[in-house]
């Protein structure tokens, strides 16, 4: 679980963000949408995997954290227009972690690296199958 520091951190950034969105907020950032920020978020996917290509410690916390910002302004462009709060995003990529490793969370065997690959792609499957 996340301590209360990166819970407070978390809630600071995302805050600064609705005031950065908010009606006194940057010009900039107000009148972005996703289709306008998806350039971004290429563009700093790709700085980031420079980064680890390099392996430039410094460098890659900075970038993860630019990245960091740029997801977090699309939960809350999404969220302004009542899509979805950054709530559903993390609950949604939590239990999705959960289902997809029963090696870990519900006891089932480790297999190789191959049966791992396997039996995520037929979970996979079935949450496609059965969303």
């Amino acid at each position: 679980m996340p301590s209360t520091e990166q819970n407070k951190t978390f809630a600071e950034l995302y805050e600064i963000i609705k005031q950065l969105r908010g009606p006194d907020g940057c010009p900039w950032d107000r009148k972005q949408s996703p289709e306008s920020i998806k350039k971004y978020l290429l563009e700093e996917t790709s700085e980031l995997a420079d980064a680890i290509t390099h392996g430039d410690n410094t460098h890659i916390c900075e970038e993860i954290g630019d990245l960091f910002f740029i997801l977090l302004l699309l939960m809350r462009m999404f969220e302004e227009d009542d899509h979805f709060t950054p709530h559903d995003v993390l609950s949604g990529i939590a239990r999705k972690m959960i289902r997809r490793h029963p090696h870990v969370f519900a006891g089932m065997e480790t297999g190789s690296d191959s049966e791992l690959k396997l039996q995520w792609e037929a979970i996979k499957a079935r949450e496609k199958k059965n969303p």
